[in-house]
């Protein structure tokens, strides 16, 4: 029964994190419009609940993200929290004025293009800060060098990633401006290179130690615990599926699910359920059972959202049960 607000350490950073995180995604209206007041409400209870580590990114709704949350954390004592947000993806104002389509509704008028040099790093972050309206960030992460985004160029663009934004967050790490960086990646092989080749002290990985899909725990996590980096776990629902289970409708890797994986979700919902616990909570609780997880991140939307992840974090998981969740 992990304690949602309890505070750990992350890697070698120096800093602790709340166990559950805030993720920013909503902040940016993903997938859907999301008011003012819903995310007030949504962000105005966490912090009640103690929950202290908020991730955001630029490509979140073309800066709506970063605004919106910068606001809100505005009037919180700066010392209380810790925030991260990404380099790699800037901002530029689309030709025609409009929001681009794409996952997030609504958005502002910038689309992305891909900076991970040394000087687009820094005026990344300078570019985040001033849409934050904060004077600082604890946390850069490295966004997306995978092949979603970058296809068979993707290894050019680790080395510029590491010859440029990591050399840059390393000479900010030294003079005390961030206090720890890393990549938000879920591509096992680029992570791999990144603990190998740079001095990254955290990371950001999606999916990749949840009930559904563990590959992370082969390699990746264990030399991740052999040099002190400390990882921040996102898509522990695997983009819905073990928060819905297996609907008509429930996404997998933000797709519909197909036959195979909906029978297993729910192979998985069945031994929860006869264990006495919400398939939910097990999937928000299983990233803890590797030692370098510090924080496992989820987008929240409204209050109702905050509570009934409250709530799956505090169910208590039978050690019995995590056996026959395979």
């Amino acid at each position: 029964m992990p304690d949602p607000a309890q505070r750990l350490p992350l890697g070698r950073t120096g800093l602790t994190v709340s166990r559950l995180g805030v993720g920013g995604t909503p902040f940016g209206n993903l997938f859907r419009p999301i008011t003012n007041a819903d995310l007030t409400a949504a962000f105005e209870r966490a912090w009640a609940r103690g929950l202290r580590f908020f991730d955001t990114a630029p490509q979140y709704g073309g800066g709506l993200s970063e605004q919106r949350l910068g606001r809100l954390l505005a009037g919180k004592p700066r010392g209380d929290y810790v925030l991260s947000s990404k380099v790699g993806k800037r901002l530029a104002p689309t030709a025609d004025g409009r929001a681009p389509d794409g996952i997030f509704a609504h958005g502002s008028a910038f689309e992305v293009w891909y900076d991970y040099s040394y000087d687009g790093a820094l005026r990344s972050i300078e570019e985040s800060l001033e849409r934050l309206g904060l004077d600082r960030l604890d946390l850069v992460l490295i966004h997306d060098v995978n092949r979603k985004y970058h296809g068979d160029k993707v290894w050019e663009v680790f080395a510029e990633a590491r010859d440029g934004a990591c050399r840059a967050l390393s000479r900010l790490r030294e003079e005390g401006v961030i206090a720890g960086y890393g990549p938000a990646n879920r591509e096992l092989d680029v992570n791999l290179r990144f603990v190998a080749e740079t001095d990254m002290d955290c990371m950001m990985l999606p999916s990749r130690f949840t009930l559904l899909d563990r590959s992370a725990g082969d390699e990746l996590l264990p030399r991740c615990l052999d040099k002190g980096i400390g990882v921040l776990l996102a898509g522990a629902f695997d983009s819905g599926i073990l928060a819905t289970g297996p609907v008509a409708g429930a996404t997998y890797g933000y797709a519909a699910a197909d036959a195979a994986m909906l029978a297993r979700v729910h192979r998985l919902q069945t031994a929860c359920e006869l264990a006495g616990v919400a398939l939910p909570a097990a999937a928000l609780q299983f990233p803890f059972r590797h030692p370098c997880i510090a924080s496992v991140v989820t987008g929240m939307s409204t209050a109702g959202e905050v509570d009934a992840n409250l709530g799956f974090m505090a169910d208590r998981v039978p050690d019995d049960l995590w056996p026959r969740l395979i």
